[in-house]
């Protein structure tokens, strides 16, 4: 099945790789910056190059110069090894919130018919609250915290 082909999931309709598909990148430059702006905050920006593990199939994927806004939840571990050095490991989910071809002049969240930005990253981060588990009754420290606090 091509990449463009039209596939199904749970009812959606898609193009792009298969569910189930994988790929493993590597980021040999990457440089991760990190300002703290509360006692358990920092906010961080990423970049690097991306780069593919193995190469690409030939004709496979989407066009040069296509691009994507993903959102990421993700699980940060890290462990001290030395005054300078830290192993990490992160682990978690993106999701797709909108992609722009090389020949549009817009990303897809503006095009009739399809969701914002917004309304994307509303529904992702509601579909998370709703797959937590419920904490039990006055033993959660996060139900004593002020809203304004809590992560």
């Amino acid at each position: 099945m091509a990449y463009d082909d039209l596939k199904e999931f749970e009812g959606e309709t898609y193009t792009g790789v298969a569910v189930g598909g994988e790929h493993t990148w590597l980021y040999p430059n990457g440089l991760w910056r990190e300002t703290k702006v509360a006692p358990d905050r920092w906010d961080f920006t990423f970049s690097s190059l991306k780069e593919r593990e193995r190469s690409a199939p030939p004709g496979s994927g989407v066009p040069v110069g296509t691009q994507y806004h993903w959102y990421i939840l993700a699980h940060q571990r890290v462990r001290k090894i030395d005054a300078d050095s830290y192993t990490t490991l992160m682990s978690g989910v993106k999701y797709k919130i909108a992609h722009k071809r090389p020949h549009w002049r817009k990303w897809s969240s503006a095009y009739p018919e399809q969701p914002s930005e917004t309304e994307k990253l509303i529904y992702v981060l509601e579909e998370t609250l709703a797959s937590l588990p419920k904490p039990a009754p006055a033993t959660s420290p996060a139900s004593e915290m002020p809203m304004a606090a809590r992560p």
